[in-house]
This record gives C-alpha cells, structure tokens and sequence, in this order.
C-alpha cells in the first residue's frame, strides 16, 4: 500500500506518495502541484485553494489565510496577536477560542481554524485519492520543529476531521530528508546535513546529523521576518512603482489594486524560476488603467538581493551557533581533487526545476570537469551512467585558496537539460544543452 504524505504550510499545501522507492508529489485538478491554502466562504459555499486566493481581490473578508498561524494558538499568544492585526479576515474570541468572522450578508458564521485546516486537509486527500483510489487514507503530516503540543493535536484533528488516518507527525527537516532519501541508503557511516526551507512566511535553517539511517536534529533556527511573501511583495513594489512612473498615480494605498499586483507578482515569482523574464499584465488595474510590464530575471534578484543576503546570513548564523564550518557540512572536491559527487536532481523532481551549485576546486589546476550521471540505483558514479561533462580550461593558478565554480542546470518539462559552468573570479564560462532523444 502507497504511503501519503502531506505538507500544509502557511501559505500552500502539497501531498506527496511514497512509492516504489520514491516521493512523488501529485499534481491537483488544476495540474498543480502546489495547493494554495486559502479557504474563501460565500453563502453557498466554501471554496479551497487556487480559485479562493483569485477571488480574494472581491471576498477579502471573508477569505482566511496563513490559519496555520494560528492552529491551536489563543488569544494571549504573541504569534496569534499578530496574526490578528494582520488578517484581513476579522479573528475574534468566542467562549474562549478564536474563531474567523464570516459575514456573507444574509448570514455570519463563527469558523474555527481547525475547520479552515480540515477544509485543506479534504483538498488534499481528494487529491491524493486521484491517484491511489479512495481506499488509501493512512496519512503521515510534517509539523514545524517549533510546533508545541496544542499545534501538533489541531492539526492532528483538522486531518483526521477531514478523513484521514494519523499515522505520524513528523518534523518538517526530518521529512525533507526522507523525500529525498537522504541517509537511508548507507547502512553505517555518520555525515551532517544543512536543510535550508524557505517558506511562504518564514525561514528555517537547520544542522541534522544522520548516523546509519538515524536523523538527529543539532542546531535550529526560524526567521518569522522572510519568506516567499517577502519577495512577492518586494516585486508588487517594484510594479508600484512602475505604475506610478507610467501613470503619475501612486496605487500604494488602494488596498484592490496591490491584491492585484501582488497576485501578479507572485505569477511572476514563480515564472522567474525558470524563465528569464515574465510579463505582468493586470486589465484596469486602476481607474480603467491597464498596465502590463515585463520583469526580467535579473532585476528580480537586483530588487531581492537584500533578502537573499539575509538567507545566506540566516546560514552562517546557524553554522556559528552549531559550531560548523560550511566544510564540515560539505568537502565539495578536496584538496587532491578527488571526485566528489552531489545530487542535484532526485528521481521525482517536479519539473521545470532548476538548481544552481558552487563547486569549490584546488587553486593549483587550470582546468576543472563538472561530469554528469544520471542513475536509479545507489552507485550513480559509475561510467556508463555519465551522459555529460563541461569543462573549464585555461583558469588562473593560485598558489593559495581554491576556483569557486558556479554551475546552473535547468531542466524543462521535457527533460532537456541546459547547463552553465562559471568561474567565478574570471567569469569565464562553458555551456552545453542536452537535448531530449525523440
């Protein structure tokens, strides 16, 4: 029998199946693999997920976001007040718990979030059962590491409301680890791993050691001060101002149209993973204004650099606190130039994906080899396995410190795979294509 799994984050949802050996997220009815959570209620009815984060521009308050925030929280929780101040969904306490205020007009409701959360929770499921049939409910959840009791039981009964089995909560690095497969092959032999999340409302950052298959967390660290919203909202900014450049009209305070740019935004966000630029088109987006702009990838990192500088510091900062140097959680290639092999695509990455690696190699050569292999089984290295390689030649010797080699890979729908080697002290650079065989 498949296992399920599911993620329910402040901002998305996803549910995954463990099968065969591998972790494969389902995509939703939309072809998604990523479920919004947002609930919008109506007079009729509630709807879940990509259509209720849309039509929050016309129901924002009556639209619940970010309830995990808030699951199993009270009213004198410093977490709970904020979210509070910021919902645009009125939270109130009634006999004792917080509940949302839903006024459709010709009725209010007083919801509990653990309702919002089932409500996901059935989203999820049903998605999974597109796959597996309904018979497969036996479910394991990921949790924050900082989730306290209370947490843990509301989200624990917000699944099992919406019908599935609890078979186990485990923590969010932990179950990263597990997708991925990480430590499970080696049957002795004890490494450290950095697990580095960024989510839609905050950072985390944590050390594991894995010891025969065995994980034990070290170091940990949440930053509730960045996450995806931040660059959504550092882009819809940007698209202000573009307006207002444009227009000679400062949108800032029409609470409509930022939900518009931001909605737009965030299409775009996740477009300039794996594209070089995205257009941003919003019809009257203000008084009868269209506005159409395109961003390109380059000045979503120039707008966001000081947000990824604060990613990088959230790193150093843990590796401090643990102890660590970046070595001791990867070798890269030593100093003999021994090959060193890193996974950079696991069996059931969703596609378009992209990743990007810095390879660090000995300042005594000139020239360094980026090989690809591509296997299912444990010994990827092997030579028949390899279906690639770039090179980078004639680099400057240094008689002390190493190249660091930034290689990019992106990989499309179809397979085909583009990568780019560059050092980064000379920018010299190397790129090949690997085309998918028809």
């Amino acid at each position: 029998m498949a296992a399920i799994g599911v993620h329910l984050g402040s901002t998305s949802a996803c549910v995954a199946v463990y099968k065969d050996g591998r972790a494969d997220v389902v995509a939703n009815d939309a072809g998604d693999r990523v479920t919004p959570a947002v609930v919008a209620y109506s007079e009729n009815e509630e709807v879940v997920g990509l259509a209720a984060k849309h039509s929050r521009i016309r129901n924002i308050s009556n639209t619940v976001m970010k309830v995990k925030q808030i699951l199993g929280r009270s009213s004198d929780d410093p977490q709970a007040q904020k979210y509070i101040t910021e919902s645009k969904c009125l939270v109130i306490e009634k006999n004792g718990k917080l509940r949302y205020k839903i006024d459709t007009g010709e009725d209010t409701k007083y919801i509990n979030p653990e309702d919002v959360a089932r409500l996901i929770f059935s989203k999820m499921k049903e998605t999974a059962h597109s796959v597996l049939g309904s018979e497969a409910n036996d479910v394991v959840i990921t949790v924050p590491f900082d989730f306290g009791e209370k947490q843990k039981n509301a989200l624990g009964e917000a699944a099992r409301a919406a019908g599935f089995n609890v078979l186990r909560l485990i923590h969010e690095p932990s179950a990263a680890l597990l997708a991925y497969g990480i430590g499970q092959d080696s049957p002795t032999g004890k490494s450290n791993i950095l697990v580095f999340k960024l989510g839609g409302t905050s950072l985390s950052v944590s050390v594991m050691e894995v010891n025969s298959g065995i994980y034990r967390v070290i170091s940990t660290n949440t930053d509730d001060n960045i996450g995806g919203t931040q660059f959504t909202e550092t882009l819809a900014q940007h698209l202000a101002s573009e307006f207002q450049r444009s227009f000679k009209h400062n949108i800032r305070g029409n609470a409509r149209a930022m939900v518009k740019l931001m909605n737009s935004a965030d299409i775009a966000k996740h477009s300039l993973s794996t594209l070089g630029s995205a257009n941003c088109f919003l019809d009257s987006l203000y008084e009868g204004q269209d506005f159409d702009c395109n961003v390109s990838r380059a000045r979503f990192e120039l707008l966001c650099s000081p947000l990824f500088n604060k990613c990088i510091e959230a790193i150093r900062a843990l590796l401090e606190q643990s102890g660590f140097t970046a070595d001791d959680i990867n070798k890269g290639v030593d100093e003999s130039g021994a090959n060193s092999f890193t996974v950079l695509f696991p069996s059931g990455t969703p596609l378009p994906a992209r990743r990007q690696h810095t390879l660090q190699a000995p300042g005594s050569i000139s020239s360094v080899c980026l090989e690809l292999y591509e296997s299912e089984g444990k010994s990827s290295a092997k030579e028949e396995n390899k279906f690639a390689q770039v090179i980078l030649q004639d680099l400057n010797k240094k008689e002390n410190g190493l190249h660091d080699i930034l290689a990019v890979l992106t990989m499309k729908r179809d397979g085909s795979l583009h990568v780019t080697c560059t050092d980064q002290e000379t920018g010299k650079c190397e790129a090949i294509t690997i085309e998918v065989a028809s």
